[in-house]
């Protein structure tokens, strides 16, 4: 199993302070959906000063990111209209475009007062711009340095008036970051961004290798694993202040760890007598581990199911690496995978329906997809050396490692397999990464 094999590595190879700039990460759009649904965003009309942002330009990208939207150019609107009573419905049903949106953006000093709607062009058309025909209608206020986030929780709204499914635009991403320096030696960061690329930040620089971040349910934490003075250890790290405690430090591997759904315990991989099995500990620390498995084979990579009742995991206890079950309360286990040499990394969709995992066929390394009640698998990228699959938590998407060329990095694919992302990291390779729960 290659994640494991690459932890036994490690252990095998101090925090260093050498400091580093990152550069912007922009999403590339590589693969849409034909059907993508037409919308044009509007400029917001300015009252006062000139805002620190174009707030409807970051909206546009995420829509236009999503896959499942056709950007409408406004370019030429030399007057934004204020409200939705402004707009010519027969012009914009004419050109065909579905959704238009309007508002106005008052700044003074520091501060931003927006007004903002969402208006169905169809629906306009046939009521006679009934209230049935704007579908959002919102007053927000941010300061200068909270506007993107707002486009953001914006560009959700309108995903989900329009498409039901709750948008994934305010999560964020860890992943880790390998840079070289002085010569041959590596210098890996375990970084958070917005899931648009932007706001990337380190929380820990080590000279050493990070493995698995994983993220808490409520997003305020990142456990993950660390080598530092060469021994594997779990920490968990706040994401807001940076601070970190050490969870364990056993001997051996301590590594994957997973968060259960109500926050209160991780799933992580211990080696203790003569297996690699899985154990639970308390978050707190206290307390001893719980031996979940058994045995002398390999079990590595859990992962809870959403009511925190059974987890995946990885073992080779059949021979192969394949994904299994294990009920929790029982102690039950049943094997899921069967298509393939080499399954691994698996995660549960948020309905407990689905699970997306690494499967390997004919020697390529690829993010397949299967439905739990046919055991159907779908490959969902086509590369040959793809990793550490994450799915997003409205299940829509999936952030992978791919390795393209001599480097490494983070591509985007949606689970229907129409949708496709790059995500470029130019300071080095970007792997392991983690999609963040929704934003609270």
């Amino acid at each position: 199993m290659r994640n494991v094999f690459k932890m036994a590595a490690g252990l095998l190879v101090g925090l260093s302070t050498v400091s580093t700039s990152y550069a912007t990460l922009e999403l590339e759009l590589t693969k849409g959906v034909d059907s993508a649904v037409p919308i044009a965003i509007m400029p917001l009309q300015i009252i006062g000063s000139q805002p620190s942002m174009d707030l409807a330009q970051v909206i546009s990208n995420d829509l236009k990111n999503s896959g499942e939207f056709k950007i409408v150019d406004t370019s030429n609107v030399s007057s934004p209209p204020a409200s939705v009573n402004d707009i010519h419905v027969a012009d914009w049903q004419q050109s065909k475009t579905d959704y238009v949106t309007v508002g106005t953006i008052n700044h003074s000093g520091s501060m931003n007062q927006v007004n903002f709607s969402l208006l169905d062009i169809y629906k306009a058309a046939q009521a006679g711009h009934s209230n049935d025909a704007v579908l959002l209608s919102e007053n927000f206020s941010a300061r200068d340095n909270g506007l993107r986030t707002l486009g953001h929780r914006i560009a959700d709204l309108i995903y989900e008036k329009i498409t039901g499914t709750k948008g994934v635009f305010s999560t964020k991403i860890a992943y880790v970051l390998v840079q070289p320096v002085k010569g041959s030696f590596m210098q890996y960061s375990l970084m958070v961004a917005d899931v648009d690329g932007q706001n990337a930040h380190a929380l820990l620089t080590t000279n050493q290798p990070i493995l698995s971040p994983a993220w808490s349910f409520d997003g305020k934490k990142i456990a993950y694993v660390s080598l530092e003075n060469r021994q594997a250890a779990i920490y968990i790290s706040d994401v807001d202040s940076g601070h970190r405690t050490l969870l364990t430090e056993y001997a051996g591997i301590n590594g994957a760890p997973a968060w259960s759904p109500d926050g209160s315990q991780l799933a992580i991989v211990l080696t203790r007598g003569a297996g690699t099995n899985i154990f639970t500990i308390g978050t707190s620390g206290f307390g001893s581990p719980h031996q979940l498995t058994q045995g002398f084979s390999i079990d590595t990579e859990p992962s809870f199911s959403p009511d925190g009742k059974s987890l995946l995991f990885t073992s080779d206890r059949g021979g192969s690496p394949q994904i299994y079950q294990l009920d929790i309360n029982s102690g039950s286990i049943k094997r899921v995978t069967f298509v393939g040499d080499y399954n691994t990394t698996a995660s549960f969709s948020l309905d407990g329906q689905h699970i997306v995992f690494l499967h390997r066929q004919n020697g390529q390394y690829n993010v397949a997809m299967q439905d739990l009640s046919n055991s159907a698998v779908t490959i969902l990228t086509h590369a040959s050396s793809d990793q550490a699959p994450s799915l997003a938590p409205n299940g829509k998407m999936v952030i992978y490692a791919t390795q393209s060329g001599r480097r490494t990095r983070l591509n985007f694919v949606s689970t229907d397999g129409r949708i496709r992302l790059t995500f470029p990291e130019n300071n080095g390779d970007a792997r392991e990464p983690a999609w963040g729960p929704f934003a609270s």
